[in-house]
């Protein structure tokens, strides 16, 4: 089981200098690469746009997207398999963890059974995605994503650059295609997100060992090469095509960010393989939006794949639609230059303000891989709390990505169903208040914009404010704002807008017509005793 290791020759910047979004300036980090991709099996697109923040600064968000507002997500990959959580892959090699000791215990030690075995298990016998497409279409949905492949290093579909992937084995069944197909029957846009960056440290764990017991310093199968396969079931794969483990062990296995004082850096090979694998997937399913899972964007910033990749989809994107630029991308933790280039997407939280921008939360109803534990116990987010932040997101000028976890054999469980028609029925009701809304003079008022949450690295701050009846979500649309309430008011009860102090007309949505007074303190809504629901109550007011 030997496995050749080459050290990396990309140690160039400052050591102890963090590679997290530090640069101020685009010259800055354009100075930083040191990786210059190679690009001549998947050229660039030419056309407006060069591999360049500032030929990329002219950006603007299609009208289109900032329209949609609501996209569900299948984040749904071979991860789903043991229907134990995310980020199974990388935590079944850490001891004293929950995947770690169910795969132990269900399939065998990890030195005989790894990721890879996983795999081969995975079938998705049950997927329908025309149905599931239906179904949040139905729901309210304005776009459909589909995950292209995770850290876990795995293509969605039949990949060109990666023979770990969805036709070669598991399901044998070109995953993309099947939901490309759905959307473009169905005349849903089309969302792809790519993970695989963080592949490079991501199974770092595999090659560790048991510290304890009967199989004490025997190691993981993460050093198997394809020598090790002969009568396996993987027999002419290598195993480190998936692990990716021929790289001198970082410091800080943990790392998010380039760290070079922490992560050994990726080298050119790697870098390659992941513009190659991505520009493969753009060109094959021509998504309308591509998720980048990365601090601004893949390898960024030591290596320059990703302003190349941005390029090419805004160039792709204009020669398909006739010198207009329809296409979006999302990248994480941007500076305000990079806004100007792309779409901020903020994981699992929102921030404070109204932002001058189009951007995008991405958030969850249970743990981004299916976990089975979240039906049984009953922690999935309730069909109010979605709703809840939505109507927040919009309000500052946001769209909300939400994710239904697929389970294994790609259907959702009968908990998330209720949960997303109890979305989609608000949305029928009230989604007036939500598509095709733009940010109102301020974006709200209650409890919960006083209350302090900041963001911290990606977002992580949903779930910290509770909401009440008092707190209020402003939108408008032509000459109309609409005022949502985050929480249910009682019957025959007075709700006072503080920031509207007059009104010709004013509707609660599914119901009709109420009555209203101008005063000093505010405009002060006669809420009736039969409410239309019990999640949030939009008041249209003209």
């Amino acid at each position: 089981m030997k496995i050749k290791y080459c050290l990396c020759t990309l140690l160039l910047l400052p050591l102890g200098l963090h590679a997290q979004n530090i640069y101020n300036s685009p010259k800055e980090a354009e100075a930083a690469v040191r990786v210059h991709v190679d690009t001549s099996r998947e050229p660039v697109m030419k056309g407006k746009y060069k591999a360049s923040w500032e030929s990329l600064s002219d950006y603007h968000c299609p009208e289109w997207f900032r329209d949609a507002k609501f996209g569900i997500w299948a984040h749904w990959g071979p991860q789903c398999e043991p229907e134990m959580g995310d980020w199974f892959a990388r935590l079944m090699y850490v001891d004293g963890t929950d995947a770690y000791n169910f795969s132990k215990l269900t399939k065998g030690p990890q030195r005989d059974w790894g990721f890879k075995d996983w795999i081969h298990e995975w079938k998705a016998e049950n997927w329908d995605p025309e149905k599931l497409v239906a179904l949040y279409k139905d729901c309210g949905a304005k776009y459909f994503f589909a995950l292209a492949n995770h850290h876990d290093n795995f293509d969605l579909w039949d990949s060109k650059y990666q023979p770990w992937n969805s036709v070669n084995m598991g399901p044998k069944k070109d995953i993309l295609k099947g939901w490309a197909d759905a959307c473009r029957k169905l005349d849903m846009p089309l969302g792809l997100s790519v993970h695989l960056a963080h592949a490079w440290t991501f199974y770092e764990p595999s090659r560790g060992a048991d510290s304890k017991g009967t199989f004490r310093g025997q190691t993981y199968d993460g050093r198997l090469t394809k020598d090790d396969g002969k009568g396996m079931w993987w027999e002419g794969y290598d195993p480190q095509d998936l692990y990716e483990q021929r790289h001198v062990l970082s410091k800080d296995n943990g790392e998010w960010d380039w760290d070079p004082a922490k992560v050994t850096l990726p080298d050119q090979a790697y870098c390659d393989r992941v513009y190659n694998r991505t520009m493969d997937m753009i060109n094959r399913y021509d998504p309308a939006v591509v998720y980048f899972d990365d601090t601004v964007l893949p390898l960024y910033p030591f290596c320059d794949a990703g302003v190349n990749l941005l390029a090419h989809i805004y160039n792709r994107s204009m020669a398909e639609h006739h010198g207009r630029n329809e296409a979006v991308v999302t990248g994480k933790i941007l500076k305000d230059w990079h806004k100007k280039a792309m779409v901020w997407d903020v994981e699992r939280g929102a921030p404070d303000a109204i932002q001058p921008l189009p951007w995008q939360t991405c958030t969850c109803i249970g743990s981004w891989h299916y976990d089975k534990r979240r039906l049984y116990d009953g922690t999935y987010k309730s069909a109010q709390t979605v709703i809840q932040t939505l109507v927040d997101v919009v309000s500052k000028n946001g769209n909300l990505l939400l994710s239904v976890p697929v389970k294994a054999d790609g259907t959702i469980d009968s908990l998330e169903y209720k949960i997303v028609k109890e979305i989609g029925a608000w949305l029928k009701v009230n989604g007036e208040s939500i598509y095709g809304t733009r940010p109102w003079k301020q974006f709200g008022e209650g409890p919960a914009v006083e209350a302090k949450n900041p963001m911290k690295d990606q977002g992580f701050n949903e779930g910290k404010v509770h909401y009440t009846a008092q707190d209020i979500r402003y939108v408008k649309k032509n000459r109309v704002v609409y005022a949502t309430t985050l929480a249910v008011p009682g019957g025959d009860s007075v709700v006072t807008l503080k920031a509207i102090k007059k009104a010709r007309k004013v509707s609660l949505l599914g119901y009709g017509v109420v009555s209203f007074r101008a005063t000093d303190k505010g405009l002060q809504i006669q809420v009736p005793e039969r409410l239309p629901n019990d999640i949030a109550l939009v008041f249209k007011i003209e």
